[in-house]
């Protein structure tokens, strides 16, 4: 039973991002060296999953590894520059092979339907194309990339008409030229061109290893662009792997790609993880901050009721309507952390005083250990100044301390304004705190 109630919450717990994501247009990258990892069923499986769900699914693979193989079949050295490779004929030989076969392979596992398996009546239909315009890039330092290109255009319109099929989208690392020429294209720049010309909801960067601090061998949750330049800069031995992709993500999030998740392809359910539960477990990359403070709308209204509703039967906050939310909206200030509401709280002015009542002040349980409070208490302040406030009270049954703490004084019914004294609920019996501004 534990287990199943386990499941249960879980389930109900990621039912906003199934509804998020419906519809949605999700890039993913993801490296040769993954298809030739045993686990790719698994990841196989994950991508047929999302695509049930109703999101619309590129998928970009890499070859590197491949290539690197073909080559050494051959006794021919390979050779980079920059970390890109110069494809000479013999190497670009060895492209067209192993995009061929690292092609094949992914079609056929997502082709898969037997019973009792994830892919049983999945029914995935894959669609790959020459939807790529390349072009050489050239001599770059003196030398000479040869068939190693640049994506020139994305045919995005044709991208579209796949994905509103329900088709996902399968794009090898290579490009085409009008005159029928073929080149070699960084796989993780490609996701990113591909996710820039289709506007993507999200550009996911499946990696060989977590993006941490290598002085504290954290990882690193969240960054916006710019911090993740400050990053890059500051730490010297990234793996070469991670900052290309961060770079990527840099690029991407410049360009208006909304949000750039990059996760270590390693970690069995990773990709699961990320996009349906609240913190994920990669590395968020976007190019505005991904949880702020800010002052409540009228779309926010149901996710303020879902985090106050077990408040109200546990008897922390009183009950309050869709109706009294709609006209107090304005009252409101809440933590939108991607979306999603996870704290909030409410100045109401008393009129024609300069009073104003703090309540319903709340910060979901998972997230009560970073001082969120804290900083919804500071933008009352705030509000309290800007509106010619200067006397706080807060009406408590449980966390009186909490507010004492903060240099709140116990007070009474009696010095409450008659406005609030008529609204006073003498059954919840709550204590009557004051703070001067």
């Amino acid at each position: 039973m534990q287990n199943a109630d386990s499941f249960v919450n879980w389930f109900r717990d990621s039912s906003p991002y199934i509804h998020a994501h419906r519809n949605r247009t999700f890039v993913i990258y993801f490296g040769g060296e993954a298809v030739l990892d045993e686990s790719l069923h698994n990841l196989i499986h994950d991508f047929a999953l999302l695509n049930s769900l109703g999101i619309r699914l590129v998928l970009v693979h890499g070859i590197r590894p491949q290539i690197d193989q073909g080559l050494q079949n051959r006794n021919i050295q390979s050779q980079f520059h920059q970390q890109l490779r110069i494809t000479d004929p013999s190497a670009l030989q060895c492209v067209k092979e192993s995009a061929g076969l690292v092609r094949v392979e992914i079609e056929s596992l997502l082709s898969l339907g037997v019973a009792n398996s994830p892919m049983s009546g999945a029914k995935v239909r894959v669609i790959s194309g020459n939807f790529v315009t390349a072009q050489p890039l050239g001599v770059l330092d003196g030398i000479d990339y040869q068939y190693t290109g640049k994506v020139r255009r994305i045919d995005s319109a044709a991208l579209n008409q796949q994905l509103d099929l329900g088709h996902v989208v399968l794009i090898s690392p290579i490009g085409y030229t009008p005159s029928g020429e073929l080149f070699n294209l960084s796989a993780e720049q490609l996701a990113t061109e591909i996710a820039i010309a289709l506007q993507a909801e999200k550009l996911i960067l499946m990696t060989e290893q977590s993006c941490q601090s290598t002085a504290k061998g954290q990882l690193i949750a969240q960054m916006t662009s710019a911090e993740t330049r400050q990053f890059i800069d500051h730490e010297t031995h990234l793996a070469s792997s991670t900052q290309c992709a961060l770079e990527s993500a840099i690029y991407g999030c410049q360009a208006g790609v909304k949000r750039v998740h990059i996760l270590n392809r390693k970690i069995d359910g990773a990709l699961l993880i990320e996009l349906f539960s609240r913190d994920g477990m990669g590395t968020l990359i976007s190019s505005t901050e991904f949880e702020v403070i800010r002052p409540a709308v009228l779309n926010d209204i149901p996710g303020i009721l879902e985090l106050i509703t077990p408040l109200i039967k546990q008897g922390y906050l009183i009950a309050r309507s869709v109706e009294q939310l709609e006209i107090n909206i304005n009252d409101y200030i809440v933590i939108d952390r991607d979306g999603l509401i996870i704290g909030c709280t409410a100045l109401h002015k008393i009129a024609q005083q300069n009073t104003g009542l703090i309540s319903c002040l709340a910060v979901h349980p998972e997230y009560q250990q970073a001082a969120r409070g804290n900083q919804l208490l500071e933008q009352l302040y705030s509000k309290a100044k800007h509106d010619a406030i200067n006397q706080l009270f807060a009406l408590s049954t449980q966390t009186m301390h909490w507010f004492k703490e903060r240099n709140f004084q116990d007070s009474s019914f009696t010095n409450l304004p008659p406005a609030l004294q008529a609204s006073y609920n003498h059954l919840r019996n709550a204590k009557v705190l004051e703070k001067n501004i």
